[in-house]
C-alpha cells in the first residue's frame, strides 16, 4: 500500500532528479526549443484556426517536455552506479519510478501550462471547462511522463540507445495525434493508429476546453486509462530488468 512515507520517499526522488536532470542541455533543447521551433516552422504559410494552434502547440509541449529526461534517467544512474544507492535504500521500484514521474510531471505542467496560457491571450480564447482542462494536464503529464519511465527499462548504461528509440516514438506519435490536422484529415492506417496515441486525446481535450466541439470527460477518461496501463506497465518491465543493471 502507497503510504505517506512512500510519498515522501517519491518525493526526495523528485527533488533529486530537478536538481540533477532537469537543468541539463536535453530539457532545453529536446523539451523546451525543439517543439516550439517544430510547430512554428509548420505554422509559417499556414492559416490554422485558433483552436487548432492552442491544442497543437499544447500538444507538442507536453508531450516533448515529459518526455525530454525520463528516459535517461535510468540508463544515466546506471553509468553513474547512483542505481545501485539507490536500491540499497528502503525503496520499492514503485517508489522510485513515481519520483521520476513526479519530476518529470512537474516541467510538463509547468513548462505547457504557460504557453497555452500565453497564446490563449494572444488569440483572446476563453477556456470553458477549467476543470478537465487542468485534470487533462495532470494525466496527461503522468501519461507521457509514464512512457518516458516505460522507454527508459531498456537495460542499458548508454542514454543514446534510449534516446534513439525515444525519438523513433515521439516523432511519429505527434504526427498521428491531431498536432498538425485534425485526424480525420489523415489517411485510414493513420486514424486507426491515432486512436491508440494518448497525446491524441490531450490534443483533443485542449481543443474542447477552449470552446471545441467533442467531449472533455470522455477524452479525460481515456487519458487516464492511457496513465494506468502505461505506468503499471513501467513498473513490471523495469522490475524485470533492474537486476541487469547491478
Amino acid at each position: 500500500m502507497y503510504s505517506t512515507s512512500s510519498l515522501r520517499k517519491s518525493l526526495s526522488i523528485a527533488k533529486k532528479d530537478l536538481r540533477i536532470y532537469y537543468g541539463k542541455g536535453p530539457v532545453v533543447i529536446f523539451g523546451i526549443l525543439l517543439p516550439f521551433f517544430f510547430f512554428f516552422s509548420f505554422l509559417i504559410g499556414r492559416e490554422l484556426p485558433p483552436l487548432s494552434l492552442i491544442a497543437g502547440l499544447g500538444g507538442m509541449a507536453i508531450w516533448f517536455t515529459a518526455t525530454s529526461i525520463s528516459p535517461v534517467i535510468a540508463p544515466m544512474e546506471t553509468r553513474t552506479r547512483t542505481l545501485e544507492r539507490l536500491v540499497s535504500m528502503p525503496l520499492t521500484v514503485f517508489e522510485m519510478l513515481f519520483g521520476d514521474i513526479l519530476a518529470s510531471m512537474t516541467m510538463g505542467i509547468t513548462l505547457s501550462g504557460i504557453p497555452i496560457a500565453i497564446i490563449a491571450f494572444i488569440l483572446n480564447l476563453n477556456l470553458v471547462d477549467p476543470l478537465p482542462f487542468l485534470l487533462g494536464l495532470i494525466f496527461g503529464s503522468f501519461c507521457f511522463s509514464s512512457i518516458g519511465i516505460l522507454l527508459s527499462a531498456l537495460p542499458t548504461d548508454t542514454p543514446s540507445d534510449v534516446m534513439m528509440l525515444a525519438l523513433l516514438v515521439k516523432f511519429p506519435v505527434v504526427f498521428v495525434s491531431g498536432v498538425f490536422m485534425p485526424p480525420d484529415k489523415l489517411p485510414g492506417w493513420a486514424i486507426i493508429i491515432s486512436d491508440f496515441s494518448p497525446l491524441t486525446y490531450f490534443v483533443n481535450l485542449v481543443r474542447v476546453s477552449f470552446g471545441g466541439s467533442g467531449q472533455a470527460w470522455l477524452n479525460l477518461g481515456i487519458l487516464v486509462l492511457f496513465s494506468t496501463f502505461f505506468f503499471l506497465t513501467a513498473i513490471s518491465l523495469h522490475t524485470r530488468t533492474l537486476p541487469k543493471r547491478l
